[in-house]
């Protein structure tokens, strides 16, 4: 064993737990070869995907103990099931921590040098800032878009001796249970760039799922449903 790898045994283990679809020609390359080196292993459900998903992350995480779940349908019209699936599909697997991400989202790269330092402190879970990327180098400001004004958890600390309970909503549930928001936490300067809205045929495709499976907007915000498409929305550029 050389000494990299004496090293990557010896410090705090993360385990990448992500959801997946069709991701072959979007984001997915990026994100895991961005993550990499900062994960020991990795639990994907890949949640219906038609084209060739699973076997990209099979190839970008290779060498690295990979959990990979094919669902032979989505289950993303009902999020919390599916949430909870990604969920106890990640703790069968005895996580020390647990980085959720989704496909489309992306670490900061000063999280590579803060990693350990975060880790091996008294929180037991790490929140950071996330940013709507509205193209490759600008995120959204404006009324309806306002996620970089807050925290919010993306790494946590496996406790197996604790009672976990979900949103038990179809749609926004959080990534996580809620009863992590009685984890010891702190905020910190990494941030999360998020893709998900960086294309317009992304957009389209969102703002059609939503009025698809929240028409009422029941459980999310209807005036931010229907500013998706704005012509022209307030752009902020993004400085590293």
């Amino acid at each position: 064993m050389d000494e990299q790898e004496q090293l990557a045994r010896n410090r705090p283990q993360i385990t990448l737990s992500m959801i997946v679809c069709n991701e072959e020609r979007r984001y997915l390359r990026q994100a895991l070869e961005t993550h990499r080196p900062w994960i020991d292993q990795a639990v994907i459900i890949d949640d219906g995907s038609t084209d060739g998903t699973a076997a990209l992350c099979r190839e970008l995480l290779d060498g690295i103990p990979l959990v990979l779940v094919e669902n032979p349908v989505s289950r993303f019209s009902d999020e919390v099931r599916l949430r909870k699936q990604q969920w106890e599909e990640t703790i069968a697997t005895n996580p020390e921590w647990i980085l959720n991400l989704d496909a489309d989202e992306i670490l900061t790269a000063d999280f590579g040098e803060l990693r350990d330092e975060l880790l091996n402190g008294t929180e037991e879970a790490i929140y950071f800032r996330l940013f709507d990327m509205w193209n490759e180098t600008a995120y959204r400001e404006d009324a309806f878009w306002q996620a970089h004004a807050y925290y919010r958890p993306f790494l946590i600390k496996y406790r197996p001796s604790m009672s976990y309970e979900w949103k038990e909503t179809p749609q926004h549930c959080g990534r996580f249970p809620l009863s992590i928001q009685h984890l010891p936490y702190a905020c910190h300067v990494p941030r999360v760039k998020h893709y998900g809205w960086a294309r317009e045929e992304d957009r389209v495709r969102k703002y059609v799922r939503y009025q698809t499976l929240d028409p009422e907007a029941r459980y999310g915000w209807k005036e931010q449903y229907e500013s998706i498409l704005d012509a022209e929305p307030r752009l902020v550029p993004w400085t590293d």
